[in-house]
């Protein structure tokens, strides 16, 4: 599996299972008014996690993928993908509505994807339908979604192997989010792991404790 960010909740996973065809899945593309340039991608599975011009830019995702927007349970590809009703807020949808967690079953690993969670936790029922995670993409900039402290009771709910935070200040990003050191000062980590596309396997998750990567856009 390769996981590459674009910025904000922008991702792209390569994912192929032996001798099946390699799969394209392209997560909550953002547009040109953010002030971070557009990457057209193709893509065979497009996941949007609510419907915000920073999250829902479809249309520059080419070869008219599966488009998933909402909750529910669903099989592409052989890849298993489940949406999970959450909210933008911290008061029930009531500022910013709702939005939908996925995760994403793949080469024996699961992936979650936070979107831009409100919650300052998350719920049993949430946590039931998640479930186990190995790799989990969070934003901690704050402002719209939970903070870099409130990101970190959301990690200790979910236990992953892996984290990958987005959603924070970038350059040439207009909207004002937090950086991603405030993220790393309550983490405690001092020298992350930065890397520009991320490629694991398996095998290769962390054994014990967690782990966390820093994608380059």
């Amino acid at each position: 599996m390769k996981i590459t960010w674009y910025g904000q909740s922008f991702f792209q996973i390569l994912t192929k299972k032996r001798k099946e065809a390699l799969v394209k899945i392209v997560i909550d593309p953002f547009d040109e008014k953010i002030g971070l340039r557009v990457t057209t991608l193709k893509a065979d599975i497009l996941l949007v996690t609510h419907h915000h011009h920073n999250h829902d830019n479809v249309g520059a995702i080419k070869d008219n993928p599966f488009l998933i927007s909402g909750p529910g349970e669903y099989e592409i590809k052989k890849v298993f993908i489940q949406g999970i009703p959450a909210f933008h807020d911290n008061l029930e949808g009531k500022e910013r509505g709702k939005i939908t967690v996925y995760t994403i079953g793949t080469e024996g690993m699961k992936v979650c994807h936070l979107g831009d969670l409100g919650q300052r936790e998350l719920g049993p029922e949430q946590l039931e339908q998640i479930g186990d995670i190995d790799i989990l993409m969070i934003p901690v900039g704050g402002v719209y979604t939970i903070s870099a402290k409130e990101a970190t009771k959301i990690i200790s709910q979910l236990e992953p192997k892996i984290v990958i935070p987005m959603h924070y200040r970038i350059p040439k990003l207009k909207i004002k989010l937090e950086e991603l050191q405030k993220f790393l000062k309550v983490m405690g980590i001092k020298t992350p792991e930065t890397l520009k596309t991320f490629s694991i396997k398996k095998k290769n998750l962390p054994k014990e404790g967690m782990k966390i990567i820093i994608l380059k856009p």
